[in-house]
């Protein structure tokens, strides 16, 4: 990055940590923490929407749907995680690629054979031919979508026990008062169950922040892919000018997710302040005394 980095005679002590640094490898390994920030950002939103989907169907008065919402929740959180990232992101990419197949194939062969998955070229995906731009976002988008769905299936048994924890008298009250269905739904239960759905709602934000590495066994190059490659003293390929170092770079890592966690703490400390404040709750009522 340097200019004086060009020289290979002049590269010695701070000089050669400074190009070392800043070598190309290890500005993928800065740029692979805005892989996980980007993660975190895609996915939260996205599992907070299954979750809320899971849970209304769960309390949905269509018995089909119910069972289909309540399963969703069952299904997902009894398989452990690791186990379902790693088996359904190659089924989930078998599939797209079968489908694709019946499309575009001329033979609309069977594509297993054997122990073997083989389509036609024109039916992988992304194409042999693509760039690594596209392999490695089709990559990102397969673990986004399995995060989600893993932890949609937490936020709906989540979301499904705040829904219930709202008192059913301020339920019954507003459809005296007229209100239909829906607008109970939006004016009433919806503004209340956040407060009870917080703190475990908290609580899954802070394991899937614990989760991102597991994008190392989805094969997305993250920090821990890069802190294993830079830390250690030699690959397959060839060796590295220095021993093995791969203590201070997992040690960097564990000051990231501290850090990071720390900083998670404080605003969901906040923000559970400013939902509880008037709320019919233990935090609520602490907080109404504590102004009086």
């Amino acid at each position: 990055m340097f200019a004086v980095c060009a020289d290979p005679k002049a590269i010695e002590g701070l000089t050669w940590l400074s190009c070392y640094l800043t070598s190309g490898k290890h500005l993928d390994f800065y740029w692979s923490f805005v892989t996980v920030l980007l993660l975190l950002a895609v996915t939260a939103p996205a599992a907070l929407a299954m979750g809320f989907g899971g849970a209304m169907a769960a309390r949905s008065r269509i018995l089909p749907l119910s069972l289909l919402g309540k399963g969703y929740a069952a299904l997902v959180r009894g398989v452990p995680d690791i186990v379902f990232f790693l088996f359904f992101v190659i089924a989930l990419d078998q599939g797209l690629e079968y489908l694709k197949s019946l499309a575009v194939c001329a033979d609309h062969a069977w594509p297993w054979q054997g122990l073997e998955f083989r389509v036609c070229q024109e039916a992988k995906v992304p194409l042999g031919a693509s760039s690594a731009f596209w392999h490695q976002a089709y990559g990102f988008a397969l673990a986004v979508f399995t995060f989600a769905l893993v932890f949609g299936a937490f936020a709906a048994n989540v979301l499904y026990g705040a829904m219930n924890a709202v008192p059913k008298a301020q339920l019954e009250t507003a459809e005296a008062y007229g209100m239909s269905h829906g607008q109970v739904f939006r004016r009433v239960l919806m503004p209340q169950m956040w407060v009870y759905a917080l703190p475990g709602l908290s609580n899954l934000w802070m394991i899937l922040i614990k989760a991102t590495p597991l994008l190392f066994l989805l094969g997305v190059k993250d920090i821990v892919y890069w802190a294993r490659e830079l830390g250690g003293s030699k690959t397959q390929a060839y060796e590295y000018p220095h021993p093995d170092w791969r203590l201070w770079y997992f040690l960097g890592l564990l000051v990231f997710y501290l850090c990071f966690t720390k900083v998670s703490e404080i605003v969901l400390a906040r923000l559970s302040a400013r939902l509880s404040r008037g709320q019919a709750t233990a935090a609520g009522e602490a907080m109404r005394r504590a102004g009086a």
